[in-house]
Order: structure tokens, then sequence, then C-alpha cells
């Protein structure tokens, strides 16, 4: 599966934003090879295509918190906020940008989708498979806490008789 550009560097560009996973438009148009304006051209020229759900555009809030995340320069940028694209948003993007290059880096956005839904997956049954095992084993380690806290405790002085003789006293 020899591919444009390696999943792992798609993976990274992958934001949280909304509870939707997403990508910018300008990670979008570098993937691409085009400009960001281009892109968002090609985009508009076909809005029925990209409801809200596909696309969207970010608060300034959201922006500014995705830029303090990532770290990028104050210096140039934008003069507008960014468009988020979904999974969905991406797959039309398939039918807008009409060229060889977009068709396989669609196809590698979308097996990178596919391999973050599998990792999430497969942590989420890990942690189903922990949170079982705490529940069994939680007993047993109670009790093994519990004869350790005994052992670290001092022990309780008790006072006893004297056992023995006595001298008799004067």
């Amino acid at each position: 599966m020899n591919t444009i550009i390696p999943i792992e560097n798609i993976v990274t560009q992958i934001y949280l934003i909304r509870k939707e996973r997403v990508i910018l438009d300008a990670d979008l148009a570098r993937l691409y090879g085009v400009e960001t304006k281009v892109l968002n051209q090609a985009v508009k020229r076909n809005i029925k295509r990209f409801p809200q759900d596909f696309m969207f555009h970010l608060s300034k809030e959201e922006f500014e918190n995705l830029k303090s995340q990532i770290v990028t320069s104050s210096r140039g940028g934008r003069r507008t906020l960014p468009y988020a694209f979904t999974e969905q948003g991406i797959a039309m993007l398939s039918s807008v940008l009409n060229s060889e290059r977009a068709i396989q880096v669609n196809i590698t956005i979308m097996r990178a989708f596919v391999q973050i839904r599998k990792m999430i997956q497969s942590n989420e049954k890990l942690r189903k498979e922990f949170n079982k095992m705490k529940q069994d084993y939680d007993f047993k380690f109670q009790v093994i806490f519990e004869m350790l806290q005994h052992l670290i405790d001092e022990p309780e002085v008790v006072k006893s008789k004297e056992i023995g003789f006595k001298p008799l006293e004067k």
C-alpha cells in the first residue's frame, strides 16, 4: 500500500473540535497541493455539498484555542477563520477537487480516519478489560492491604502481671 503521503502525517493533522474529528482547510490544501484560497473557492462554488455536519467555520475562540495547542506563529497568518472538514466533508471534497492527487490524498485520509477509529475501539476494549480485572481483584488486594496495614501498625502494649519471684520487702 504505497501512498502519496504517509498516514502518520495525516493523523497528526486531525483535531477533535465540537466532538468531531476534523482537518482544517489549510492542512487539507497543503495535502492536496493547492492554496487554501483555491480549496475554499471550490467548496464555495459547491456549497450545497457541504452541510454543517460536513464542514463548519471555527469560532474565534476555537481557533485561538487551537493555535495555542499547536503552537503556531503569530506573524502573518490568516485573515479569516478556518473551515473544519469532518470525515464526510473530506470525502465530499474528492468530488469537488477532481485531480489524481486529490483522489490519492482522499484515499489516504479515509484510511487515517479508519486507523484512528480502530485505535479508539482498541483502547475502549482495553479500558473495559482493565475495569473488569480491577473489580475482580479489588477484594483480594483489599485483604492484602489490610494485612500489610496490620503489620505496619504499632503493636498495642498490653500490661501484664509480672512473672517470677519477687524479693521480700523489708
